[in-house]
């Protein structure tokens, strides 16, 4: 089993974490990673933009002059996409942009994820994470004590004095167990987490 320090919030090592190895040292799947973002970023498009085709703009039942001998060229309708007014050329319309991982494929993603963040050495433990206030500039002190600037901050409640404190952040975002996601791991490349949170992990996903 891979062991880590476990620090306290001012970024002193107070301890050792041992991570089970199911979860922390699976196998690195890349092409299981790249689906896994893939998924998640499709899911997130509405699929919303729609445009009208000459088929669907109103007007243009009729032809605007005859055929032959008027010296212009021949037009069968002014709702033709040439004419202004007139529909689009293959115009967009609302589709569905999901793409589905099965259960077993998203857990053994997730875990790649995690274990390559261990393997990188960009999991960092800390004992537990609380504030008295919201109070940015606290969070921010810890994120310097711990010598961090772009972290996934995983919480293992819903703390919204911490929540609130990290929010105006750059680069930071914080989520509690059930929200974890192979996208956030990768984005931002260092996971800050507690003990209980981890230990959490462990527990759902062993």
């Amino acid at each position: 089993m891979a062991i880590v320090s476990v620090f306290d919030m001012q970024g002193k090592e107070v301890g050792k974490m041992e991570l089970n190895d199911a979860v922390f040292a699976a196998p690195i799947n890349e092409h299981l990673l790249h689906l896994a973002v893939v998924a998640q970023l499709a899911n997130r498009r509405q699929g919303t933009k729609k445009a009208l085709t000459r088929a669907e703009v109103s007007g243009g039942g009729r032809k605007p002059w005859r055929q032959k001998g008027t010296g212009h060229a021949r037009q069968g309708s002014i709702r033709a996409p040439q004419w202004k007014g007139g529909g689009v050329v293959f115009a967009p319309t609302p589709r569905d942009y999901r793409k589905d991982l099965n259960k077993k494929e998203k857990r053994a993603a997730l875990k790649a994820a995690l274990s390559n963040a261990v393997a990188d050495q960009k999991l960092v433990v800390v004992d537990s994470i609380h504030f008295d206030e919201i109070k940015t500039k606290k969070f921010q002190a810890m994120l310097d004590a711990l010598k961090l600037k772009k972290a996934f901050v995983l919480l293992d409640q819903n703390d919204e004095k911490t929540i609130l404190s990290a929010r105006n952040i750059e680069d930071v975002k914080t989520a509690q167990v059930n929200e974890i996601n192979v996208y956030d791991v990768m984005k931002y490349g260092t996971v800050l987490a507690t003990k209980a949170a981890l230990e959490k992990l462990e527990e759902v996903y062993a």
